[in-house]
Formats: C-alpha cells, structure tokens, sequence
C-alpha cells in the first residue's frame, strides 16, 4: 500500500484552528445487502484505493456518497477501522437509512409494474443501496441532525414536479408520496475544537434517464434548491451558525443537461460561497464519465462567514504514487476545502 507516501502529496491544514472539510462519493454501492460490508473485510482493491485517497487529502470531517447503507451500521464502522489503520482516526460517524431502494406499493416510474428499483421513492435495488455517512474527527451532536429525508416533493416551497399533457405524472397519488430527497438531505452539527458547524450533505438524482416528463431533470433541480429554500427561512427557521454544503448535486454548472438556473442559483446564494477548487492542473471538474466527458458536480461550499484558507480536487497526474489509487477508487475525485471558523 502506498498510504505513507499519497500523505506527502497534498497540502494539509497548517494551523490548529483550520478545519479541512470534503466530500467524496466513493462509488464503493454494491448489487446487494451486506457485499459492502464482504468487500471491506476481504480488503477489496476498490476499498483499499477510496482510503488511499482519503488518507491523501486528511480531511477532518467528509461526506460520503455511495456507501450502502445497513441498519447495524457495520459495513461504516469497518470502513472506519480501516481508516484508523491508514492514520485517520475518525472516532465520530453518523449515517441513517436513505430513501434508495426504500419501497412504495406504487409504480413511480411509469413501467407498468410495482416494486422495481424505480419505484422506491429513491433508484435503488434495495433498501439503503447507495447511501450517504458522514465521518468527523469530531464531535457529531448526533441528536441534533436534521433530517429532511421524509420531505414530500410536492411539499418544497415553489417545486415543480413533472406533468403530461397538463396532468400530475406519473398519477396524483404517485406525487402524494413521492418523497424529494432520491437519497437524504441532512444538516449534521460538528462541535469543533473552535466551534460548531453544520455540514450539509445530499446526493442529487441525476437530471437524466427519464422522458419528456422530466420527472429526473425537476427532481435534480428541486433537490439542489432545498438549500436554498432552508436557509432562506421557508422551511422554517434557518439552521443557525456556520455552515458547509458538501455533496453531490449531479449538476454541472455548464455542461451536461439539467436545469442549470439551480445550481447557479446556489453557488450564487448571499450566505455561500464557492472556493471552486481545482487539481493540481487547474482543472475544477470532479468527475469523468465515458459518455459526456468531465464534469463538475461535487462541492464543498462553506457559508460566507468562514474564510477559505485552501481547498483542492484530489485527481494526481500519472506521475503521482496516488494516481493508480485514483484510479481504481471512483469515477468520481474528492473536493476538499480549508476553513477558519469565526
């Protein structure tokens, strides 16, 4: 393993009052329960590289995307250990059952059939496939998360779900359950040394593979715009303090399709700020898929009142002794971002 090494590659939090935030989605879902969990255990190659990568950038606190979910929280808690023996000791964890792969009784995704993976109120071929977690060094105030998971779609201040010749698709009642969130949408405090603050994590449904309906494009566009919804207020109060969104929002800010006013929308937004990292090329793209090419669609946006000191892509030139662990890990490159609390 080349841990000892990738840790000299990139440049960590030089001050003790600096706080290194990221998101990472691993890819690391598998075709059933409990193979995530095999797979760790048996020191898979794809498992081994995704902590490689982690180990490189040292966050202090990241979000995980794609990691199947299970009730016990045992595939994360391994996930853990193998961490903590790659010197990242992340003694606080939270994860929750997502809405991937958690069952309807209705056909959502207009095949004709019920209970497929597309009628789960988020894609999945079982409950808790492609999950989120959140790992900290720090205090998580467990008992404080908010969870939003259980949204109604319809329920989201100004949503627009997806119409056929001027009527509810795919049925009204399909849209009176439809939940927002395709996976979850959680605000997690963090008690820091320096202080508290909220991480914000979600994992967007692609605005692709569906029909003229849109159904995937709206959903994509109304899951990116819960943050702004929440913290202007229209879902309640705000959550107070410092924050940072770390996800994946599926959307690129120019290429690709999807609505892109969405994500513009929340890079723009009067309490956020976009460090727009980039690897060591300059490049700000987070990921690269066969069909389309690389994209930006991870961030790490921390609220204005912090100050970014750092922030970087994890994404190393073949030169690198990271870069075959890149590889291997996900198609998709970890964002990390440096911050001063106030």
């Amino acid at each position: 393993m080349i841990r000892a090494l990738v840790l000299l590659l990139l440049p960590l939090a030089a001050q003790a009052d600096i706080l290194r935030i990221a998101t990472y989605n691993t890819e690391l879902s598998r075709k059933g329960p409990a193979l995530l969990l095999r797979d760790i255990e048996r020191d898979d190659s794809q498992v081994l590289a995704v902590i490689d990568v982690i180990a490189a950038a040292h966050p202090d606190v990241i979000a995980l995307q794609g990691i199947d979910w299970d009730m016990e929280g045992a595939a994360l808690n391994d996930l853990a250990n193998k961490l903590r023996a790659a010197g990242l000791d992340y003694g606080y964890h939270f994860s929750a059952q997502p809405n991937a792969g958690l069952e309807t009784s209705l056909d959502l995704d207009g095949d004709g059939r019920t209970q497929g993976p597309g009628d789960a109120q988020g894609w999945g071929q079982f409950t808790g496939q492609g999950g989120l977690a959140v790992l900290s060094r720090y205090e998580i105030v467990s008992k404080e998360v908010q969870d939003f998971s259980d949204l109604l779609w319809q329920d989201l201040p100004g949503a627009d779900l997806p119409r056929v010749d001027g009527q509810p698709f795919l049925s009204k009642d399909a849209q009176s359950v439809q939940r927002l969130s395709s996976t979850a949408h959680w605000v997690v405090p963090v008690k820091t040394p320096w202080g508290r603050i909220n991480l914000m994590t979600f994992h967007a449904a692609p605005p692709v593979f569906d029909g003229p309906e849109d159904r995937n494009g709206l959903r994509n566009r109304d899951e990116i715009r819960f943050w702004s919804v929440l913290l202007n207020g229209d879902l309640g109060p705000a959550p107070a303090g410092p924050f940072a969104i770390a996800g994946d929002a599926n959307l690129d800010p120019l290429r690709g399709e999807g609505h892109k006013q969405a994500i513009h929308a929340l890079l723009s937004h009067p309490n956020v700020q976009d460090p727009r990292p980039t690897d060591p090329s300059g490049s700000s793209a987070t990921v690269e898929w066969k069909t389309t090419g690389e994209m930006r669609v991870d961030y790490v946006l921390p609220s204005r009142d912090l100050r970014v000191v750092g922030s970087g892509v994890v994404w190393p030139d073949e030169s690198s002794a990271l870069f075959d662990s890149a590889q291997r890990a996900s198609r998709h490159r970890l964002v990390w971002v440096d911050i001063t609390l106030p």
